[in-house]
């Protein structure tokens, strides 16, 4: 039994995918994870550690120098300062004795030196800092594309695609801003706590004063932080529901177009536009409320030190220098509480990104590969056998059930049957895009549970009606990357398939850019490349599903020419509706509700007249009553 069976992913809980996460919990663990990315750029961290704090440092001088060496100790001539100055007095004195020049230049002088190494440090931090978070989410992307990469088709049956890139763009985005936020933080309360310091040294009582607002201001905070969590989500969701409708509309604006949707389509985008609206003024009011609110403490307190402190250097209980210290310090008192309670909403978004993003890493669903994979010969004969072979996509909706045949090396079998028979469902599992029970399909008598999936689908070609253009060039989409592809070998290929003469005609030939999907080719152009991508690759086998249906008739008739010359000597198993091409198949097998109902020629089907005869009488009455154009 293949090892990804018995984990039965029907069994697995995929609406997580789908959940609304809070992130309302603080998660240390995740944080732990997280910073393992960052691990490799931790001097990088260190250096801009270094620099926060020098920048943090200089901050807190500049005002130093401007009120207690400039004013007090130069203007007022005060000998002692009740503060420290942190030797920046002393190193004034001797500036202004070395240089030969007056104090206050002295001072200026050193207050510009201080002021363009703030600003230098100060971005030297944000430049370090922004630069190690990127690289380490860079990082992350990759490893969370590379795992998204690797899951079975079975996840992607089950997981919305939108939900998937979400990981991958938002959620790694809000990381971003948790770690530039981290790092922001520091650099606030460093100068919080030292000027605290030099507040208490100056004069307890008006900084016990001023102590008295904080308390006010953190309480506001978490009350406006909380209030307005659930507006950001709100905001969230509905902008996801704004482009979400804005890309479905115009994805398919042909057919809005041709039912005169244009109204109905602008009044339902015209609701959710408003409900945005609403959301967002909702959140502004919060915002601009508090931003008064936090301006009004900040005033108070300035207030407060006038009052206070003016009465106090009055009497000499504080210099005047020590007061305008006081007026420049309230900011960095106040700031850092702000700035945590905007992390805080930062960090719970970050919190849900991180475990939506740990989620989708930690998925370990994955088609199951043999320990000991089997080595296949350099070329293979093509011989394909399907032993009593039951699957469901769940566990209880079977889909095939006991099918059993045999293609020989070589052979054309042509498989048909109604829309839901499981003849789609055939060709996944052998290319084991799906896991399956081992002894049920078997290639060259090989059990293809004992062939890797990367030996295995190099010797397999597909061609879907539904071909997928990457972006780049026509040589680009024929090679893939394969470097045994050349370009002489994709243009024999394109040749062979009929698709050089219009590849030649475009106007850069084979290094013509395609636009996103191939929209600069028709239908049957891209079909055609199609055919050459697979035909390059020279696979033993090759599967055609539906890959004539909708192509015209001219570009059937080249395709149709081509594959008589490419599928001799080549075991190949083409799913379509087309009379033609069943026709020139060596057999047909006929599938039922996942049953083999028939197996035979076309003429030996039709003369059953079973299930295949009623298929042929529905589907190709009109072909059959064609004139045959043919007759001598």
């Amino acid at each position: 039994m293949a090892e990804a069976n018995a984990s039965k992913p029907g069994e697995r809980d995929y609406s997580m995918f789908d959940a609304e996460l809070s992130g309302a919990v603080l998660n240390l663990g995740l944080l732990r994870r997280l910073l393992a990315w960052l691990k490799p750029y931790r001097v990088t961290f260190a250096v801009s550690a270094v620099l926060v704090l020098i920048t943090s440092a200089l901050q807190v001088l500049l005002p130093i120098i401007l009120s207690l060496v400039v004013i007090d100790h130069i203007l007022r001539g005060t000998d002692e300062v009740a503060a420290p100055d942190f030797g920046l007095i002393e190193l004034t004195d001797w500036l202004a004795a070395g240089l030969s020049i007056h104090p206050l230049w002295a001072a200026c002088a050193l207050y510009a030196v201080l002021q363009v190494a703030w600003a230098f440090t100060g971005h030297a931090h944000r430049i370090t800092l922004i630069s190690s978070v990127i690289n380490g989410l860079r990082d992350l992307r990759q490893d969370l594309f590379r795992h998204l990469e690797t899951r079975p088709s079975s996840f992607y049956d089950r997981v919305a695609v939108g939900r998937v890139m979400t990981r991958v763009t938002n959620d790694i985005e809000a990381l971003y801003e948790l770690l530039r936020g981290v790092g922001t933080l520091i650099g606030e309360f460093v100068p919080f706590f030292v000027a605290l310091f030099i507040m208490l040294a100056i004069n307890v009582e008006l900084t016990l004063i001023l102590l008295l607002a904080l308390p006010i201001m953190s309480g506001v905070t978490i009350y406006f932080r909380r209030a307005t969590r659930k507006l950001f989500r709100l905001v969230r969701m509905s902008l996801s529901a704004l482009n979400q409708y804005m890309q479905e509309n115009l994805a398919g604006l042909q057919v809005v177009q041709l039912s005169e949707r244009q109204q109905r389509n602008l009044e339902t985008y015209t609701r959710i536009n408003e409900e945005n609206r609403d959301h967002e003024l909702h959140t502004m009011r919060y915002e601009t409320l508090y931003g008064a609110f936090t301006d009004s403490i900040a005033h108070v307190a300035l207030g407060a030190i006038i009052w206070y402190g003016g009465g106090s250097a009055i009497q000499d209980e504080i210099t005047l220098g020590g007061v305008i210290l006081f007026t420049q310090f309230v900011g960095m008192l106040f700031h850092p509480i702000v700035a945590l309670g905007e992390q805080t909403n930062i960090l719970f978004r970050a919190m849900a990104s991180g475990e939506r993003i740990f989620q989708a890493l930690d998925w370990d669903e994955k088609i199951h590969e043999p320990s000991e994979p089997a080595v296949l010969p350099e070329r293979l004969a093509g011989e394909v056998r399907f032993e009593n072979l039951d699957f469901a996509y769940d566990s209880d909706v079977p889909v095939l059930r006991d099918v059993s045949f045999v293609i020989q090396p070589g052979e054309k079998l042509a498989i048909v049957g109604p829309t839901g028979s499981g003849k789609s469902t055939l060709i996944r599992l052998l290319g084991r895009f799906y896991d399956f029970d081992d002894g049920q399909i078997f290639l060259d008598g090989i059990d293809l549970n004992r062939i890797h999936t990367h030996e295995l689908r190099i010797r397999i070609g597909v061609v879907l009606q539904d071909f997928h253009i990457f972006s780049g060039t026509i040589y680009d989409n024929i090679a893939l990357g394969d470097a045994r592809i050349t370009r002489e070998k994709a243009q024999q290929a394109a040749q062979r398939v009929n698709a050089h003469g219009f590849i030649s005609s475009l106007p850069n030939g084979y290094d013509t850019e395609l636009s996103e999907r191939g929209q600069n080719l028709s239908q049957g152009q891209r079909q055609l490349l199609a055919f050459a991508r697979v035909l390059a690759a020279d696979p033993e086998i090759l599967i055609l599903d539906e890959a004539t249906a909708s192509i015209d008739t001219e570009t059937e008739l080249l395709i149709q020419d081509a594959l008589r010359q490419l599928t001799a000597g080549r075991t190949s198993i083409i799913i379509a509706h087309r009379l033609q091409t069943i026709q020139e198949a060596d057999r047909v097998l006929v599938l039922h509700n996942g049953r083999v109902d028939e197996v035979g020629t076309h003429e030996e089907l039709l003369a059953n007249e079973g299930l295949y005869h009623t298929l042929h009488s529905l589907q190709f009455q009109e072909t059959d009553e064609a004139p045959d154009t043919t007759a001598g």
